[in-house]
């Protein structure tokens, strides 16, 4: 996986959502490198190797996994890794999976289905999946913004893509293949049983202004882990390190120095 990389000290590892790429977490790379090993990747099949042969699948649980080798071939670690959106969903069952790769996970509105027990089989209301479809169809079709301006104001908030920065639209365009192979692959729900799998030290972050179904996640991993910790950026949506990074940057640094507190004491 292409990574960039800057700073010293423990590693951060932070892992993009859809139509993104390491290029996401610049305000990270730039607000917490003077501190810490900041490690952003770029996920199979995204930017800058977009031309990924089709004999790599395109899935949620490969990259998971593709995550825990990438830190045993950077010879670092284990790590504290920020996941965003898809990447959250992508950096949970990386920690079930992995725990050895692990020293603390952050979730930043983590995508996929809620499960709540005794509750119908969770998946995505038909809408979504409805505006999802029509997304896909349009960038494939060639009305590439119009499909990127559908999905994007979805997750985030009417008209965020209309005001969204020139850097971010570029990240997008350059992304924008992924979208339809990302609906092919759906995120699995959360369920209470493999959420108690995570044993690590657990951050929540959420934008005040995000959609309803990530808060709703967030509420329920924070139920099932009472030992984790929740965060809300004021006056954010859904990309909310981008719109407000100084204050999620200082979430990060604060719970990556207690945890790291409370693993001397421990010790």
């Amino acid at each position: 996986m292409p990574y960039v990389e800057r700073g010293a000290g423990d590693l951060l590892l932070f892992v993009h959502g859809s139509l993104c790429d390491y290029r996401y977490w610049q305000p990270q790379l730039d607000g917490l490198s003077d501190r810490y090993r900041c490690v952003a990747v770029s996920l199979t099949h995204y930017w800058p190797n977009a031309d990924t042969p089709a004999r790599f699948p395109f899935s949620w649980s490969r990259h998971a996994d593709e995550l825990a080798e990438f830190i045993e071939r950077l010879g670092a670690g284990p790590a504290h890794v920020i996941g965003h959106s898809r990447g959250g969903a992508v950096s949970f069952h990386f920690a079930r999976r992995h725990a050895r790769h692990l020293r603390t996970l952050t979730l930043a509105d983590p995508g996929g289905p809620l499960q709540i027990a005794g509750r119908p089989l969770a998946r995505l209301p038909e809408t979504v999946n409805a505006l999802r479809a029509r997304a896909a169809q349009l960038i494939e079709a060639g009305s590439v913004d119009a499909g990127l301006q559908l999905f994007v104001d979805s997750v985030s908030r009417p008209g965020f893509w209309a005001k969204s920065t020139a850097a971010f639209r570029t990240m997008a365009l350059d992304n924008a293949h992924t979208l339809a192979r990302q609906f092919r692959d759906p995120l699995p729900a959360y369920v209470r049983d493999e959420a108690v799998q995570v044993r690590c030290p657990l951050l929540l972050i959420d934008g005040e202004k995000s959609p309803e179904m990530f808060k709703r996640t967030a509420t329920a991993l924070a139920s099932w882990l009472p030992d984790a910790r929740r965060k809300t950026v004021h006056g954010a949506s859904h990309g909310m390190n981008l719109a407000h990074p100084a204050a999620f940057n200082r979430y990060i640094d604060e719970f990556v120095r207690d945890a790291s507190v409370t693993h001397r004491g421990a010790a």
